[in-house]
């Protein structure tokens, strides 16, 4: 057993896995799974615990949209390295509430979850949906069926997006899309197709590279590459990366005529900047970080330096009085770097846990737990299971 040894501290539990566990999980879809998914341990939490972790997503998500509101208010594109030829755009999908389905916080706590922040969210492109929502579900029913679970994930999906249905454009289907070089990524895409389908959602899948325009008829939608249109599209794909596609520019003449899901704004909410602008505008609050940008500020040479625009932890840096503990190199960090407060979570047999708190349609719907026995935690750390126990 882990550190966690006390009745109210949450604690990791080594358990046996089930004997025909991979057979089970590849039948409910999750093939990205060598390596990564780790059914030897689980995590166990009290009520209470899981209480205090989802009241801190729902303040934090707040907290959240009150900085896209203040970017758009001062107009502080440049700060979050957006080309201000889609601030319209991105002022526009607020404005107009354009749907959204989900987002992912990661959240660092001490031991009893009495102090929880913020380290990043992943609000545009959030993978380990699967797992969270599916996978430790099975597992728990067959694991103990008498003990809880915070996960209302699927359901929630399932409604939210049949509640989107009445916000499409044409003819209410909904494509998919995803680069064509991610397993999870397309694993991720095909269980939402799933939600759409138990939705009553009409849907389709494309890879990102297949998307087109009809450039000399303004008033058309995008199409696929055999000329079909386009008139709703989720894509799981980051906006910083859609923003520099060729076709960039089109997603500002087109938004009347192809809504992409998620919306637009979302490019304030997954950059790293917010970790910034959270701490300007709300300094002290105790589930936000201390963070600046291109300097440690006053850290006292405890901190984490990330990229603005990053992925899976790459270009990430960790350092402890003064003193670099662990660094990822990669192709990121053009566009400078975030400082944010280091913040030590206590290890459970050797391993690092982070909570991914999960979204959808806003209100907070369950939880996943990734760890790993480094210090920068990326797509390969390990998701283990959970539960927590009433009173």
């Amino acid at each position: 057993m882990g550190q966690g040894n006390k009745q109210t501290a949450m604690k990791r539990i080594i358990i046996d896995p089930r004997p025909d566990w991979q057979d089970k999980i590849k039948q409910q879809g999750f093939v990205f799974y060598k390596g990564y998914y780790n059914e030897s341990a689980v995590y166990e939490f009290s009520a209470a615990e899981v209480d205090r972790i989802e009241a801190a997503t729902t303040e934090l998500f707040e907290k959240c949209l009150a900085v896209v509101q203040h970017v758009i208010d001062n107009d502080l594109w440049d700060e979050f390295f957006i080309d201000r030829k889609y601030a319209d755009l991105i002022k526009w999908s607020w404005e107009n509430d354009n749907p959204a389905f989900y987002g992912r916080f990661d959240l660092a706590m001490n031991e009893d979850c009495t102090d929880i922040k913020l380290l990043e969210f992943n609000a545009d492109t959030p993978t380990s949906l699967l797992e969270a929502s599916v996978v430790q579900w099975y597992w728990l029913q067959e694991y103990n069926k008498g003990l809880d679970q915070f996960n209302s994930i699927h359901e929630k999906l399932v409604s939210h997006i049949k509640l989107c249905r009445d916000y499409l454009y044409g003819d209410l289907s909904l494509w998919f899309a995803c680069a064509r070089n991610s397993d999870e990524d397309f694993m991720t895409i095909k269980y939402l197709q799933d939600c759409a389908d138990q939705a009553g959602v009409k849907n389709y899948f494309l890879y990102m590279n297949e998307i087109g325009v009809q450039d000399s008829y303004l008033n058309t939608p995008f199409v696929t590459p055999e000329g079909y249109p386009i008139h709703n599209i989720f894509k799981l794909y980051p906006y910083e990366w859609l923003f520099r596609e060729e076709f960039g520019s089109q997603l500002v003449s087109k938004r009347d005529l192809t809504l992409w899901i998620e919306p637009a704004y979302k490019v304030i909410l997954s950059n790293k900047m917010l970790l910034v602008y959270l701490h300007k505008l709300f300094p002290g609050h105790p589930n936000i970080l201390p963070a600046y940008f291109n300097n440690p500020g006053n850290l006292g040479g405890n901190y984490v330096k990330k990229p603005v625009y990053g992925r899976e932890g790459w270009n990430v840096e960790v350092v402890k009085n003064n003193e670099t503990q662990e660094r990822n190199n990669g192709e990121y960090g053009e566009e400078g770097f975030v400082y944010q407060q280091l913040f030590d979570i206590p290890r459970f047999d050797g391993n690092i846990p982070v909570i991914g708190s999960w979204l959808i349609g806003g209100i907070s719907a369950g939880m996943g737990i990734k760890e790993t026995t480094g210090l920068i935690h990326g797509n390969m750390s390990k998701f283990c299971p959970h539960y927590f126990r009433q009173g």
